[in-house]
């Protein structure tokens, strides 16, 4: 044990070895094949040369041993070791300062119960360890979890995938998750992380979503509400956070895929064709009474229309033939004699007007008599070559013979009477 010792004295002292007055400083040699040095000898001559480092450049006198020699100083011993306890201090103290850094948050904790919070960032000091300790959270890092599978949506995990509906399907689906550390402290002090941290996260994301399946449609799930169903997938996982203070935020909730169970898609697919054909017949069938139903109302109204103005066009007609029936019967009341005959007259203009031949038969005489009003429309049309005859100015002609040959046969039926 001795020869470590002395060759490092050795080194610190470079008289070791030399004697300082005379005799020999160092420890006598014993000859081989005796016991070991002795160890209080070797103990005060460490003491007499750490005594001498201390001291050394100061010039002070050495205190006298009780047995004549040189010994060590205890003021020195003393200073050296305030010294040492002085940095050691500085050193332990120092431990203390830490930076905390953009985005994070530095929980204090004093012999390790929650002391406080410390979100600024920069450099800070706390107690040095054991007395106080710190944890460093990032609260800003947006952090992912997969539910339903692993690094890619192929690598399905089918215990979190598979799904029940409310109407008794079942669908696979896989979402992500992003959250943040919104509560530092309760993030920390009320979870158990265990090997995998965000384990907790995951857990309650597959029974948010369990839940919000198991009230929606298998239709609302895969193409009607896809969309909904993440909103409120995002919304129960909040609550559920928040209800057990796990301290974090769950920013949005992405389903990467969801689809029938691979045992069932064939017949699912050929489901969905026939549904996509029902609803594509059912849009042709209201497009098509979108254009036949406007049509047959349109028509609807015109008919009505029409028949409104046909009530209207013989209610006035009626009316109409009752005034004048009225006022005929009135003057027929003053006159009925030339009433009756003007009756007569305009009765037969009216039945001539619709016809080219007159025939009248005498009765007393016999001979019958042939009007050839038509040629003597054709003779009034050629004297009148300038104007093509026209269907009005015959009217007239035709009116005028019809009146000649009713005031004949009035003057003839008169004669008939008289006689």
């Amino acid at each position: 044990m001795w020869k470590p010792l002395r060759t490092i004295l050795s080194l610190n002292d470079p008289g070791w070895g030399r004697s300082g007055g005379g005799g020999d400083p160092r420890p006598p040699q014993r000859p081989q094949g005796e016991g070991p040095p002795d160890l209080d000898e070797l103990w005060r001559d460490f003491n007499r040369r750490l005594n001498g480092l201390f001291r050394r450049g100061g010039g002070g006198p050495r205190e006298p041993r009780g047995d004549g020699g040189d010994g060590p100083s205890m003021k020195g011993a003393g200073a050296g070791i305030g010294l040492l306890a002085l940095v050691g201090l500085l050193l332990w103290l120092g431990s203390g300062f830490y930076i905390v850094q953009e985005g994070q948050a530095s929980i204090v904790l004093r012999f390790g119960e929650y002391k406080q919070v410390v979100d600024r960032a920069g450099f800070t000091w706390r107690l040095p360890y054991p007395i106080e300790s710190n944890e460093i959270v990032n609260v800003q890092q947006l952090r992912t979890v997969e539910v339903g599978y692993r690094n890619a949506v192929r690598n399905k995990t089918l215990r979190e995938s598979l799904m029940l509906t409310q109407d008794q399907s079942i669908v696979d689906m896989q979402f992500t998750v992003q959250y943040r550390i919104g509560d530092a402290k309760d993030y920390l002090f009320n979870n158990d992380f265990g090997p995998v941290p965000e384990e907790i996260v995951r857990q309650a994301a597959e029974t948010a979503m369990r839940e919000v399946v198991g009230r929606s449609g298998v239709d609302q799930v895969l193409y009607e509400e896809k969309e909904q169903v993440a909103q409120d997938a995002r919304k129960q996982i909040q609550a559920l956070a928040d209800r057990y203070r796990a301290g974090i935020s769950v920013v949005d909730v992405t389903i990467q895929q969801v689809q029938p169970p691979e045992q069932v898609q064939a017949a699912f697919e050929d489901a969905n064709k026939a549904a996509q054909d029902r609803e594509r017949l059912i849009n042709e069938g209201r497009a098509y009474a979108n254009d036949v139903i406007p049509k047959a109302r349109g028509t609807a109204a015109r008919l009505m229309q029409e028949a409104d103005g046909y009530r209207q066009r013989v209610i006035a007609s009626a009316e109409g033939d009752a005034s004048r029936f009225r006022q005929v019967l009135a003057e027929y009341a003053k006159a009925p004699q030339v009433t009756r005959e003007r009756m007569y007259l305009e009765t037969m203009q009216e039945i001539f007007a619709n016809t080219s031949k007159v025939y009248l038969d005498s009765r007393g005489s016999g001979n019958l008599l042939y009007l050839p009003l038509e040629r003597l429309l054709q003779q009034s049309g050629a004297a009148q070559p300038a104007r093509p005859p026209e269907p009005a100015a015959a009217a007239p002609a035709t009116e005028n013979a019809a009146s000649a040959a009713a005031r004949a046969g009035t003057l003839r039926s008169r004669e008939r009477d008289s006689r």
